[in-house]
């Protein structure tokens, strides 16, 4: 077992791209998870194409999975983005950007790959401070997951593997995120977190996604390579 391999959860946003940075900082083999799963902004695909390229990972997968069938998010359905909307008002209960169990889905999907790749090590971006309080989102989701994952397979019930959930950025401030992501050298150019991009891939600038990423830019003193439709 190589001990450095890494799945890394990759969707060419900010939070993921960071962690990507600090998973190869680390000295870790990249290996990463993206999925077309009929988001509304699938253009954050195209940048996930583009910073796996930066990095020069090992291997990008990219997996077909239709959450639109089950629908039930602004993301998967034909529900609205919520615009505008101020730090208190997206502290008010989980908010229609949530798509149903995704993080346990694409945690599945990197556990099943980590097993195939004698991997012990899953990245992903979660953040519990400067979130839109996504309930898979959670150190105790995390530790459930984790604990989950050791139960799960055949590798590690035959003690042939161990496998550690890694959320560098959980405890982290969205302003803290994006310097520790320009001291590593992160193109934030590349990275796309719009909810409701144009046609042309313009970032809207007001969704809770834009909003929070502007913020974090602006409170950490760095400005935001992003190009926006309109900025709050």
């Amino acid at each position: 077992m190589n001990n450095k391999n890494a799945i890394i959860l990759t969707s060419g946003g900010l939070d993921s791209t960071t962690v990507l940075a600090i998973a190869k900082d680390q000295g870790y083999s990249l290996y990463c998870l993206s999925f077309d799963y009929g988001q509304r902004h699938r253009s954050e695909l195209e940048a996930a194409h583009k910073v796996v390229q930066f990095f020069n990972v090992k291997r990008h997968l990219i997996l077909p999975i239709d959450l639109t069938a089950i629908g039930g998010s602004a993301l998967t359905a034909d529900i609205k983005v919520p615009k505008k909307r101020s730090a208190d008002e997206m502290e008010l209960g989980i908010p229609v950007t949530y798509v149903p169990a995704r993080n346990t889905i694409f945690l599945s999907y990197a556990l099943a790959w980590a097993e195939t790749m004698a991997a012990g090590h899953i990245f992903i971006g979660v953040n519990a401070v400067d979130y839109s309080g996504y309930p898979d989102c959670r150190p105790e989701y995390i530790e459930a997951f984790q604990t989950m994952a050791n139960l799960a397979t055949k590798a590690t019930v035959e003690d042939a593997l161990r496998i550690q959930i890694h959320t560098p950025l959980i405890h982290m401030s969205k302003a803290q995120i994006i310097r520790a992501g320009n001291a590593l050298g992160v193109d934030y150019g590349l990275t796309r977190s719009c909810y409701d991009p144009t046609a042309e891939g313009l970032a809207c600038g007001q969704c809770d996604s834009c909003i929070l990423r502007l913020n974090g830019f602006k409170k950490a003193g760095i400005p935001d390579p992003v190009r926006y439709k309109d900025r709050i």
